[in-house]
């Protein structure tokens, strides 16, 4: 694993070292396992356990109820120093988090629809998303798997859950199914599924390019029951995301952008750590740093993560203080997302240009890097469905 001393500006320092929870042990203990989760195909377990120890799991939570009560943008912040040095086990984390923020904010608008989640993370409880699904390309708007309604308001789900990050350790696993019980009316059951319930399993099928630490296996769901309380909406198909579910999108989203530019900078920091550090037979010894190649790509670099951390710093604040962007919001969220993961990979493409052959070598740290970034556009929504909904309303097709 590549060790190269990175010295980082005032800006990316407080960036990748200064965190609010974490200090530099922290991240030093994370980097260190980072390389050994990725060769074994490992889950990233001392790092959970360490993170879990520190209260990481309860950063977004309330003060009140024994959390740091931070808010997205500082929650943003702490994931992006994370990824610097531990990519895979901080995109694994966003999974978990990205529930609890939105139902923060709920209750402090005085709605408590959701605050039965916030005192089960209160109590350990570990929340994962079971959205994805072989076969599905409409994301949440609909489902493969059933949801059967029962008496009382409960549900029966059946069906599988593919890329269920944190696989080994979640306990509450948000899903989502179709309600058909009603064949001219259909309906999306959005629910939470105990780990404990009878017909849960998980199927250990990971096995990936990249981000290889996070844990992303099957979950099988054969019949499983879920209490009317643990229902968190049932919304017709095609209507608008009532407002737990859409703010979900309003964490999850730039969460998960926020990681991908954390392994671009770092990619980038060790690029210029090398060029520093090599010396050139044709500059006579002199550092490659000293090539105008090597400058030209760098600046290329730094111009794209420089873009990308006001447009991340921009959302995540609008977001934080309400600030209406009316229907535009989708669009600013998707467009985010999509110009840091696109940003992000064309940055560490860079990296390993101005590192040359070195940097495809299993024992430098940026061949990892090179395939973590490799599935940022990959999550939801992909790189077509952000251009679909973007140009649509930008041309006035959606309203």
């Amino acid at each position: 694993m590549t060790t190269l001393p990175v010295n980082p500006s005032a800006r990316q320092l407080a960036d990748t070292r200064a965190g609010e929870i974490l200090g530099p042990d922290d991240y030093a203990r994370f980097h260190e396992r980072a390389a050994r989760y990725d060769r074994d195909n490992a889950f990233f377990a001392d790092d959970f356990a360490d993170l879990r120890a520190a209260g990481y799991l309860k950063i977004a939570l309330p003060r009140a109820l024994g959390g740091a009560g931070l808010t997205l943008a500082q929650v943003a912040r702490e994931q992006r120093r994370l990824a610097y040095w531990a990519p895979a086990t901080a995109l694994a984390l966003t999974m978990h988090h990205y529930w609890i923020g939105p139902a923060v904010q709920l209750r402090e608008q005085g709605d408590d629809s959701v605050a039965w989640l916030l005192d089960a993370v209160a109590g350990g409880a570990v929340l994962a998303a079971g959205h994805g699904e072989r076969g599905n390309d409409a994301g949440l708007d609909d489902s493969v798997v059933r949801a059967v309604p029962r008496p009382g308001g409960g549900y029966v789900f059946t069906g599988r859950k593919t890329f269920t990050s944190l696989s080994p350790v979640w306990t509450k696993l948000g899903v989502h199914g179709r309600d058909d019980s009603d064949p001219d009316r259909p309906r999306i059951v959005h629910a939470f599924v105990d780990r404990d319930a009878a017909g849960v399993a998980t199927e250990q099928v990971w096995d990936a390019l990249g981000v290889r630490a996070i844990g992303s296996d099957d979950t099988v769901l054969d019949g499983v029951a879920v209490p009317a309380d643990q229902v968190l909406a049932v919304i017709p198909i095609g209507h608008p995301y009532p407002p737990y579910i859409n703010g979900i999108l309003r964490w999850y989203l730039p969460l998960v952008a926020n990681v991908y530019y954390g392994i671009a900078r770092r990619a980038l920091d060790l690029a210029v750590a090398s060029s520093r550090e090599r010396r050139s037979l044709a500059l006579d010894g002199r550092p490659n740093a000293e090539k105008g190649s090597v400058q030209r790509w760098v600046a290329q670099a730094e111009i794209q993560l420089d873009a990308a951390w006001s447009l991340l710093e921009k959302t995540v604040a609008d977001l934080d203080e309400g600030v209406d962007h009316g229907s535009w919001w989708t669009s600013r969220l998707f467009a985010t997302k999509e110009f840091t993961v696109s940003s992000a990979r064309g940055v560490v493409d860079i990296a390993v240009q101005v590192v040359g052959a070195s940097s495809v070598s299993r024992r430098n740290e940026l061949e990892r890097l090179y395939r973590d970034v490799r599935t940022g556009p990959l999550h939801p929504p992909n790189t077509d469905a952000v251009l679909d909904v973007v140009g649509r309303t930008s041309l006035g097709l959606i309203p």
